[in-house]
């Protein structure tokens, strides 16, 4: 997305034809937080804190996870330092706080680590916060990334009493970031949770690609949050949209009243980092909508002003900068006036960001889909591929692929299932 020039963020905006539904649009949002060059990062005070249980004996979660680590420590100078904590059944300190340009000590240590025993990360946690504190950086970075396949099963492992944790942390300018390894035990939805709390984002690493994306050429955007609390809000104009859906972002939903409340905390976003929303709808004059008209609706000429006869919705962004609790307010208007009329029309970021959303649909049963199939995400993801650097939109192309190939497998499966029982 165009690059922040007067504030921390850019928002850019456009809709479209919609792929998944005849005669419905697509309402593309695009927020990009401003890029902090690598010379003008704070310094930073990390604190690797690292599952070591016998979960993680595998080659994908701690062989990935000291190659991912790695990278990150290359990245790393003089003005930063590294600490790392390890648990298992019991947690321990492995390195002090070392500084950054000591990149033999901090390799050597995370090299000799071996998994084994059962899973306490509460023990884990309380331990690299201290660590963390005692490094602390003012106005620098104070981070602790834990990485993990995700299995506590050893103290807090209460999920509520878990977040309490992380969120009363947070209050002393420490924040947490989250690498989730490996598959089977994974807790998605509650490292997602964590790091939230903690005012960080969870990363899942699957590869040594995804590893060098996150830690070496995001670094900027994995360690430095330029906004906290970021909620955005959507109002459709009633006398130009009949019905609306939000695709995706259910576990990040807010009620209204909560949008202004400075007290609900909200996601955070890092410098350089990219966020994506989709709205799919349908115009008030639109043959295709999920719903009947209301009976008992004001009619478009009681309420329709000519102050807004252009505006198709009114998007309010708020969030708080890094060093304050008080949020301030982004409001821009979206014009019907400038709907792209075709697919091709429309921008290369537009086309993908609905393949991608789509493929999404289908994985989940394709409900709300009407005119997309695996065919349709694969020509859309192509077409639009734009200028690839580091091949993440091809690898996606080709994770699709491989979902065709085996989709009637898995229906034969399910079939044979079913007719079993």
């Amino acid at each position: 997305y165009p690059k922040a020039t007067n504030g921390p963020f850019s928002i850019s905006t456009e809709v479209g034809p919609s792929p998944y539904n005849a005669d419905k649009y697509l309402l593309h949002i695009g927020v990009q937080g401003k890029v902090i060059p690598q010379a003008d990062r704070p310094p930073a005070n990390l604190v690797f804190l690292l599952d070591v249980s016998g979960s993680m004996k595998q080659v994908n979660k701690l062989g990935l996870l000291k190659n991912g680590l790695k990278m990150l420590t290359k990245q790393l100078t003089a003005k930063d330092s590294v600490a790392i904590v390890v648990y298992a059944g019991a947690a321990g300190t492995v390195l002090k706080p070392t500084s950054g340009d000591n990149k033999t000590a901090i390799i050597d240590a995370l090299m000799q680590l071996s998994a084994g025993g059962s899973t306490n990360g509460e023990a884990g946690i309380e331990g690299a916060y201290r660590l963390a504190q005692k490094a602390f950086k003012k106005d620098g970075i104070n981070r602790i990334i834990l990485a993990t396949d995700g299995d506590f099963n050893l103290g807090t492992v209460n999920r509520n009493a878990l977040t309490n944790l992380i969120e009363n942390k947070r209050k002393s300018g420490i924040e947490l970031s989250i690498l989730g390894f490996g598959a089977g035990n994974y807790n998605d939805d509650l490292m997602q949770k964590l790091a939230q709390q903690g005012n960080g984002n969870a990363y899942y690493i699957d590869t040594l690609h995804e590893a060098r994306k996150v830690l070496v050429e995001e670094l900027s955007s994995t360690l430095f949050t330029i906004a906290k609390d970021v909620k955005i809000q959507v109002e459709f104009n009633p006398t130009l949209v009949s019905e609306y859906r939000l695709i995706g972002y259910e576990s990040r939903a807010l009620k209204r009243s909560e949008f202004n409340n400075d007290k609900v905390d909200a996601g955070e976003i890092g410098a350089g980092h990219s966020v994506t929303a989709l709205y799919e709808i349908s115009f008030i004059d639109s043959k295709n909508k999920a719903h009947d008209a209301l009976r008992f609706q004001p009619t478009s000429k009681s309420i329709t002003t000519e102050q807004h006869t252009d505006e198709l919705a009114f998007l309010r962004l708020r969030y708080k900068p890094a060093n304050t609790e008080v949020s301030q307010l982004i409001k821009q208007p979206i014009n019907k006036s400038a709907t792209k009329l075709t697919m091709e029309s429309s921008s290369d970021n537009f086309q993908f960001s609905a393949a991608v959303a789509g493929f999404a649909q289908v994985l989940r049963g394709g409900e709300n889909l009407s005119t997309m199939a695996y065919n349709d995400i694969i020509d859309l993801a192509q077409r639009s591929k734009g200028d690839d650097k580091h091949g993440y939109r091809a690898e996606f192309i080709n994770i699709v692929k491989l979902a065709q190939a085996l989709a009637p497998l898995i229906d034969n499966q399910a079939n044979m299932l079913v007719r079993h029982k």
